[in-house]
């Protein structure tokens, strides 16, 4: 090859690697505001953003792929525990993370701070950013959950049990989270039907429940998930 070939398909290639770096820049900021829902920001979810910022919560945590990874990413957050879970976890972290190693300090966060924080979390987990993080994908835990359910080597629901999150509110066997109630024995409270329905909407059964609905289980996931646990006894 030539000099002079060479230089040409440098040139080429370099002129057209720009210009469609800058299409590609151009059209992500042309759509940043319909991706963003910028029309949901309002006065609560800007001061739930300067709570976030004052306490420095980037320092342990990541949010839209920027911060810590000493603790959980919190882009998707509210899908992971809701509100709710988001408001006892920050109001007495203590308690929430009794039972991990990693613990959270108490910031002493006023009341109207962290239901800002949590209006903050629930604008973050609309943002269509293609179904980032990774480890809350809805296409990944979908897949892995049908893939668990359809398998005869372990139990369908307490693959679905293990995969879905649940494990991150609810104690088992000693391991879990201590946001729910331990789970070692529900079978002899409740029955699988009686599961499935508080699952699929728990404050249709309990208007004080603080478990969000589980809108992300499929019905054959919800199926086995009550099915497991009504053997717990």
């Amino acid at each position: 090859m030539s000099k002079r070939i060479a230089f040409w398909i440098f040139l080429i290639g370099t002129l057209s690697s720009s210009a469609l770096f800058l299409f590609l820049t151009f059209d992500t900021q042309r759509q940043v505001e319909a991706l963003s829902h910028a029309d949901r920001i309002d006065d609560r979810v800007i001061a739930g953003k300067r709570a976030f910022q004052k306490y420095n919560c980037n320092d342990c945590h990541t949010i839209l792929g920027f911060g810590g990874y000493y603790a959980p990413d919190l882009t998707r957050v509210i899908r992971r525990v809701g509100a709710e879970g988001v408001r006892y976890r920050v109001t007495d972290p203590g308690k929430a993370f009794a039972n991990g190693w990693r613990k959270m300090p108490n910031q002493h966060l006023a009341a109207a701070e962290i239901d800002d924080l949590a209006a903050f979390f629930t604008w973050v987990d609309g943002i269509e950013n293609g179904d980032w993080p990774p480890q809350d994908s809805r296409k990944r835990l979908s897949r892995a959950g049908e893939r668990l359910v359809a398998s005869a080597a372990a139990s369908p629901g307490a693959a679905v049990f293990q995969t879905r999150g649940c494990m991150s509110c609810h104690t088992l066997h000693g391991a879990g989270g201590t946001f729910g109630p331990v789970l070692d024995t529900i079978g002899a409270r409740l029955s699988a039907g009686q599961i499935e329905r508080y699952v699929q909407d728990p404050k249709a059964v309990n208007p004080k429940a603080n478990m969000p609905a589980q809108t992300g289980l499929t019905d054959r996931e919800r199926e086995e998930v009550a099915r497991f646990l009504s053997s717990l006894k």
